[in-house]
């Protein structure tokens, strides 16, 4: 199982020396391997303190790197003037923690995840998602490049952690990359996966996936978990935990934000892209609808995503009621996607 690390009140403290005195930490929900509190600084402002382990022995391939990850989104993000923390401090030099942390400042709002809304409230949260991937989408690896003045090493798609080794120079190289690293998690966990098969798909597709030629931000975690609303009008107000973005395909965004779906695309999220000028190529929502190709890239994405949700299950240690129906569920979209990619 994964273990996270544990952070005192005195480390904090000497975590956010560089920005000022503490004068209260609370603990807030972080996942699955990252430890994260709230911290109330002398001067008034309210930060977020994450830290990720050390140990990255039990993690996925393309999880290693993750802080490093978050934080070039953020900065990235915020910048473009999108609801994403402001990066405060980055400490990768272990001297306080035993691992990495990142320092952001606090977002307000209410976790979207926490909700019970009425439908109306729901379609209107669902549009402003929509809405914010278009804007989201807009930002390309050239941004990156811009914003840092390092060079462009031409690895320009995939996940940007060299830690993970998971950039290529086209789409097709970086998601079979990304395949072939998930099969490898498979077989280094004992968990049986049509290899074979998924590996026949990306392959045969190559093609298709060779269409997307401008690596864009996605961030491929967009679940209502990671998201914030306005109290008031319940748009989106607040995106969290950028960890798992990645350069590539906008049409990857549906399945991070729909991540057991396997049929139709919510059509009230696909409104809200379109009403801010972008265009995924899905049409209504409804499979059949809009551009084949763009269904076709979406089912291969699926299929890997589901590969991910039933490696994972082994290393993380999952317990309880929930897990059986969990893994057949993931199991069963990723046949579907595979005979749907092959029919």
């Amino acid at each position: 199982m994964l273990t996270k690390t544990e952070i005192s009140d005195d480390q904090v403290a000497a975590l956010l020396a560089p920005l000022g005195a503490v004068r209260r930490v609370a603990p807030l929900s972080g996942g699955l391997f990252a430890s994260v509190v709230r911290a109330d600084l002398a001067d008034g402002r309210t930060v977020v303190v994450k830290v990720t382990g050390a140990d990255t022995t039990r993690l996925l391939r393309y999880e290693h790197g993750v802080l490093g990850t978050e934080a070039t989104v953020d900065r990235i993000a915020h910048a473009a003037g999108l609801p994403v923390p402001r990066v405060l401090h980055v400490d990768t030099t272990r001297a306080h923690v035993d691992g990495d942390a990142l320092v952001t400042t606090f977002l307000a709002g209410d976790p979207w995840s926490t909700l019970e809304l009425d439908d109306a409230a729901a379609a209107r949260a669902r549009r402003s998602l929509g809405s914010l991937m278009a804007r989201l989408h807009r930002l390309t690896r050239d941004d990156l490049t811009r914003q840092d003045g390092a060079p462009d090493d031409g690895r320009r798609f995939g996940y940007p952690a060299p830690e993970a080794g998971l950039a290529a120079p086209t789409w097709p190289e970086a998601f079979a990359g990304m395949v072939r690293a998930a099969l490898d998690d498979a077989a280094r966990w004992g968990v049986d996966l049509p290899a074979a098969r998924l590996l026949a798909a990306v392959d045969d597709h190559r093609d298709l996936l060779a269409d997307v030629t401008t690596p864009r931000l996605v961030h491929a975690d967009l679940w209502p978990g990671n998201l914030l609303l306005d109290p008031a009008d319940r748009t989106v107000v607040g995106a969290l935990d950028g960890e798992r973005a990645l350069w590539g395909d906008p049409v990857f965004e549906l399945v991070g934000a729909d991540q057991l779906g396997a049929g139709a695309v919510d059509p009230d999220l696909l409104a809200g892209y379109r009403d801010a000028g972008g265009d995924l190529g899905i049409g209504d929502g409804t499979p059949g609808s809009g551009d084949p190709d763009a269904w076709q890239r979406l089912r291969l994405y699926r299929a890997y995503f589901a590969c991910l949700l039933v490696v994972e299950i082994v290393p993380r240690a999952y317990a309880g009621d929930w897990v059986a129906g969990h893994e057949r569920t993931a199991r069963a979209n990723l046949l579907q996607m595979l005979d749907e990619l092959g029919a």
